[in-house]
């Protein structure tokens, strides 16, 4: 018992150990302060001490990051503006394709009742025709058109 009481105990400080050690404040990793603590500081070396040749290194390999970024920003840009007119394009497609398809199912749904409406009246014509010759009578009348 005492045992797994012992273990138990461990397990929860072993647990509760990172969570203590962010609430008391303690600095994060890399930060300006982190660095302070570990006596890591940038101090700028005076003109004097810096040598030509460095100093003009760093300002090409500088003015190289600095081309590379604006060309990767002007490629960002130029990506965002395809694609904008690309889904441009897709949306109008798409409105257009909507429109078809409604106005499709409103023919459809006319053409339809046409149909519906044509085998009612050649129902009713059919019904007459079948009257008139049942009455001994020449019947001539010409059918419904069709829609």
């Amino acid at each position: 018992m005492i045992r797994t009481t012992l273990t138990a105990a461990v397990a929860l400080a072993l647990a509760a150990a990172p969570a203590l050690a962010q609430s008391a404040g303690s600095p994060t990793p890399g930060s300006e302060e982190w660095l302070r603590l570990r006596g890591e500081q940038y101090h700028r070396a005076p003109d004097s001490k810096q040598n030509p040749a460095e100093v003009a290194a760093t300002a090409r390999l500088n003015a190289e990051i600095a081309a590379r970024n604006a060309a990767a920003d002007e490629a960002d840009a130029q990506a965002r503006a395809a694609y904008e007119q690309a889904n441009a394009r897709w949306r109008e497609e798409t409105a257009r394709a909507e429109a078809q398809r409604s106005q499709w199912q409103a023919d459809s749904t006319a053409s339809g009742s046409a149909q519906a409406q044509w085998a009612r009246d050649h129902a009713a014509w059919e019904a007459e025709m079948a009257a008139c010759r049942a009455a001994g009578r020449v019947c001539d009348m010409a059918p419904p058109p069709r829609p």
